[in-house]
């Protein structure tokens, strides 16, 4: 191949742009690298994936956000995490296609990213103030020099040719002319070093953001729940042995998990106090954990419920929890509840990742089990259901009662303060509406004919349930065996033998509490207040 179709085929434009997308990704690669090790040094809700998610879902709409609990479940903060990192390598590809011809102005769009990073990450309700920019903007810069070294690779340069032409002029051998081309093996070199340095970098911010989460898991290791003073009564047999149905204690891995923390936060209980404080509070107080360990505790089976569960959804469970009794605490403070001339209508809870709960007053001095717990099924709090201590209140919908993580409790008004839900569009007061749910046979099953076991939960919190009735397709209405009623504060189970016949049919189920009133027919969404409506499944027997 001749020397000027050498040179033809390097000044051929994509291969530089190909590579100088290339480069993109791996600058794209160092800054959020150098991003992870700075928020290692500093915390790891710093980081510019955390900051811009968080920021993400804090300005996406109350219905998107709904719909995103129930298409992907408890895994709806990997799938916007994924989808941040889908972004940011998209615009890394295209910020290293335009670097081959601008430079300056391809990195300075990477800082522009680090910016809106920083902005992200100092905005968050957490932040601890202008260090949290720190990852972002550290990264960016790495980002950006690493982008215009190696475009300044990929960029034509002048260069020699040993080959000699005869002067147009003058016959006579000219000297060689000069010709254009890039760096190859630079670039080549450049990027494998890159990626390699980055990698490492990487590993050691990962490191870093373990590192600072062992003293939280040693202060939890070492924790001894002790006996509580007022255990958790057995009301006998809780549980039927119905193959398919849901077991009356819901285990702490199973149970669900549903909130805005893209980083679980890890606290050392060493560090944690809880603040009373606020419009009312007499006596304001500060709580270590082991202020409140120390004190007489009490032990609850509850069933928890989320206000994004729809009609027949997974987003509920049941625990034995164990901790301080709500009420006592504020007593001490000198609260008095709204129906007592208590000023305050409204209790929020403030959480250590920046969430605002906002509970009504009377509902937690109303007499019933509203704790801060410590512990969940026998064991210290689980990191992703609110360690060191959670909020849990009986009777209502998670986003009005169950603070996890929580380190600040405010005595206020609902005209004076919205939390951050109710800025949402969701409502202020949330009891949790009677509801009821058929486990086994799932939807679209094909059992045999003969009999088959229709079971499932019904739940009515702070009312319990006193029926439960099946229908066949528009057959009558038959009750239901039910289990014990723990507590009217835990789900119920129900079983019912169905002497099924071929064919397709329609199992419908409804409740009735104990105050006699039955589960509404009408649906609703899950918006503002919580679905309602009956729990139908379709089968087809054969």
């Amino acid at each position: 191949m001749r020397d000027d179709e050498k040179d033809q085929r390097v000044r051929t434009p994509w291969p530089r742009s190909a590579l100088g997308a290339l480069g993109g990704v791996l600058a794209g690669f160092a800054a959020l690298a150098v991003a992870d090790l700075l928020a290692g040094l500093a915390r790891p809700q710093a980081g510019p994936i955390v900051a811009v998610g968080g920021a993400s879902i804090d300005a996406t709409p109350a219905a998107v956000k709904d719909w995103a609990v129930r298409r992907f479940g408890t895994d709806d903060k990997l799938v916007l995490q994924l989808g941040i990192l889908a972004v940011l390598t998209a615009l890394a590809l295209a910020s290293g296609a335009l670097a081959v011809r601008f430079r300056r102005v391809s990195a300075a769009g990477i800082l522009l990213l680090g910016g809106v990073g920083a902005a992200a990450a100092v905005r968050r309700p957490d932040s601890t103030g202008l260090t949290d920019a720190l990852p972002s903007m550290g990264g960016a810069a790495a980002g950006a020099l690493l982008l215009y070294a190696l475009a300044g690779r990929l960029t034509t340069v002048a260069r020699s040719s040993a080959t000699t032409r005869p002067s147009a002029v003058t016959g006579a051998e000219a000297g060689p002319p000069p010709s254009v081309g890039w760096d190859r093996r630079g670039f080549v070199l450049g990027a494998v070093s890159a990626a390699a340095v980055s990698t490492a970098v990487g590993a050691v911010g990962r490191s870093l953001k373990s590192s600072r989460g062992r003293d939280a898991i040693a202060s939890r290791d070492a924790i001894v729940l002790p006996a509580p003073g007022s255990p958790a009564r057995s009301a006998g047999r809780t549980g039927l042995r119905v193959r398919g149905i849901s077991p009356f204690v819901t285990s702490n891995s199973a149970f669900y998990r549903v909130d805005t923390a893209l980083v679980v936060p890890r606290v050392d209980t060493g560090d944690w106090r809880l603040r009373i404080h606020g419009k009312g509070v007499r006596r304001p107080a500060r709580y270590s954990f082991d202020d409140l360990l120390g004190r007489d505790l009490i032990e609850r089976d509850i069933t928890l419920t989320c206000v994004s569960n729809e009609v027949g959804g997974p987003y509920m469970g049941n625990a034995r929890w164990i901790g301080v009794r709500l009420a006592d605490l504020l007593a001490e403070c000198g609260v008095e509840p709204p129906s007592r001339g208590g000023p305050a209508d409204q209790l929020v809870s403030r959480s250590v990742d920046g969430m605002t709960i906002g509970t009504p007053v009377e509902d937690v001095m109303d007499g019933r089990d509203a704790m801060l717990a410590l512990g969940m099924n026998g064991e210290p709090l689980p990191f992703a259901h609110g360690f060191p201590v959670r909020m849990v209140v009986p009777g209502l919908y998670g986003f009005v009662s169950a603070c996890k993580w929580i380190k600040d409790i405010e005595l206020t008004t609902f005209d004076s303060y919205d939390p951050y839900w109710v800025r949402r569009g969701w409502a202020r007061r949330a009891p949790i509406k009677t509801g009821s749910r058929i486990d086994t046979p799932k939807p679209f099953a094909r059992p045999a004919s003969g009999t088959v076991m229709i079971a499932g939960v019904a739940w009515a919190q702070g009312r319990g349930i006193g029926k439960v009735e099946v229908r066949v397709d528009d057959g009558p209405w038959r009750e239901a065996d039910l289990a014990a009623q723990d507590t009217r504060d835990t789900w119920r189970q129900w079983s019912l033998p169905w002497k099924a016949t071929r064919g397709g049919h329609t199992l419908t189920v409804r409740a009735t509490d104990r105050t006699g009133a039955v589960q509404t027919a009408e649906r609703t969404r899950t918006i503002p207040d919580g679905a309602s409506g009956w729990h139908s499944v379709v089968v087809t027997v054969e």
